[in-house]
C-alpha cells in the first residue's frame, strides 16, 4: 500500500473494568508495539477509568465516556476520536495473542484490503463452559465452518469482537448503524455494497471469552437468529440457506423424538423410538468425539449442551422473526434482552 499504516483499537466497554484490564495487559505484550488504544466507556455505571490510568505508562491509550447507546454506535464514537488510518475493532472480553499487531501490519502491507476479520479461539485460562460454548462456536459440525474461513475470498463478513476496517471504509460507510442486534453483520454488508473488498487473515484471531453461562449465551444466539430477519429487510437476498439450517435442526429434531414416541406407545415396541432418534444419537456422538480430540473430556460433555443451545435458540429467535416480521408485517422483530451487550 502506498501510505503508512497507523492503528488504532477500538473497544466499547459497558461495566466491565476487569475484562478490560486484561485485555490491555494483553495489548502490553504485543510484539508490535506502534499503535493506540481508544476505550470508550458506554454509560457505564461501573467505570474502568482507573484501570485505563493505570496502563497510561505502557501504552497509547486514550479514555472517552458518552451516554449509553450500545456497542455499535459506541464504536463509531471511538473512530471519530481515534488518530489511525486504519481501525482494529474487539470486544472487551477479547485477550490479544502477542502476534497480532505484528501479523496484522505485515498482512495488510503485502496486501492490503478495506476490511478484515480474524477468527477466534478458547485461552487454557478459560472456564470449562466458555470453552464449550468457544467450540460450539466455531466448529464444522455446529457452524458449518463459515466463521472459519469457508468464505470466498473478497466477501468475508467480519465480526465485531474481532475486525479492522479502513477510516475511508468508516467515512464512506458511516460505521455501525442504529440497530440493536446484528449491527456488525450489517455493517459488513454495506462494506460489501460499497464496492470494498474484504478478507479473512487466519492467523489474526483472538481469544474470545463470549458468555460466561449458558443462560447468557441462549440469550445471545436468540437475538442473532431475530437479527437475521431483520437484515434481510435491511439487505434483501442477504439471507441464505445455511440460516436456515439452525430452525430445521430444531424442528427436526422435535418432530424424530415426538415421532419415536408415537410409534412406541402405538406400537407398544420402545426400539422404535431408539430407531427414530438414532440420527440424533449419531449427532451428539459426533460433537463428543470431535470436542474430545481438542478438549478435556468435561469439556466435551458441555460442548453437547453448547451445541444444542446454540441452535435451538438461534432457531427459535429466527422463527419469532419470521413471525413478527413477514406474518405479523412488524418492521423488527425486537428480542427479549433489553441490554446491548449480554
Amino acid at each position: 500500500m502506498e501510505k503508512e499504516l497507523k492503528l488504532s483499537i477500538i473497544v466499547p466497554v459497558y461495566n466491565r473494568p476487569d475484562e478490560v484490564k486484561e485485555l490491555l495487559e494483553s495489548l502490553c505484550q504485543q510484539t508490535d508495539k506502534d499503535f493506540e488504544v481508544v476505550i470508550v466507556e458506554d454509560g457505564s455505571t461501573v467505570l474502568c477509568k482507573s484501570v485505563v490510568d493505570d496502563f497510561a505508562s505502557k501504552l497509547n491509550v486514550h479514555y472517552f465516556f458518552k451516554e449509553n447507546s450500545g456497542p455499535g454506535l459506541t464504536r463509531n464514537y471511538g473512530a471519530q476520536h481515534a488518530t489511525g488510518n486504519y481501525m482494529l475493532i474487539f470486544d472487551s472480553d477479547c485477550l490479544i495473542p502477542p502476534h497480532y499487531i505484528k501479523t496484522v501490519r505485515n498482512e495488510l502491507s503485502a496486501n492490503y484490503v478495506d476490511a478484515y476479520g480474524g477468527p477466534d479461539a478458547a485461552h487454557s485460562s478459560f472456564t470449562d463452559v466458555q470453552k464449550a460454548i468457544s467450540y460450539s462456536m466455531t466448529s464444522f459440525f455446529t457452524t458449518g465452518g463459515i466463521r472459519g474461513g469457508n468464505e470466498k475470498a473478497g466477501k468475508f463478513h467480519p465480526r465485531s469482537f474481532n475486525m479492522g476496517f479502513s477510516r475511508e471504509v468508516f467515512e464512506k460507510t458511516g460505521g455501525y448503524a442504529a440497530i440493536r442486534f446484528g449491527e456488525d453483520i450489517d455493517l459488513t454488508l454495506r462494506i460489501l455494497e460499497a464496492d470494498f473488498q474484504t478478507r479473512l487473515i487466519k492467523d489474526a484471531f483472538v481469544w474470545h471469552k463470549r458468555r460466561t453461562d449458558f443462560r447468557k449465551f441462549f440469550k445471545q444466539v436468540f437475538n442473532s437468529g431475530c437479527a437475521r430477519i431483520n437484515l434481510n429487510r435491511l439487505h434483501p437476498g442477504s439471507l441464505k440457506l445455511v440460516h436456515l439450517l439452525p430452525a430445521a435442526f430444531l424442528y427436526g429434531n422435535v418432530f424424530l423424538i415426538l415421532l419415536g414416541i408415537i410409534l412406541s406407545i402405538c406400537f407398544q415396541n420402545a426400539l422404535l423410538t431408539l430407531i427414530c432418534i438414532a440420527p440424533l444419537l449419531l449427532y451428539i456422538l459426533l460433537l463428543f468425539i470431535d470436542s474430545l480430540r481438542k478438549n478435556r473430556f468435561k469439556v466435551a460433555l458441555l460442548s453437547i449442551v453448547a451445541a444444542y443451545v446454540q441452535l435451538s435458540a438461534y432457531g427459535l429467535g429466527f422463527t419469532l422473526g419470521i413471525w413478527k416480521v413477514w406474518i405479523r408485517g412488524e418492521k423488527e422483530a425486537k428480542a427479549f434482552v433489553k441490554n446491548f451487550y449480554k
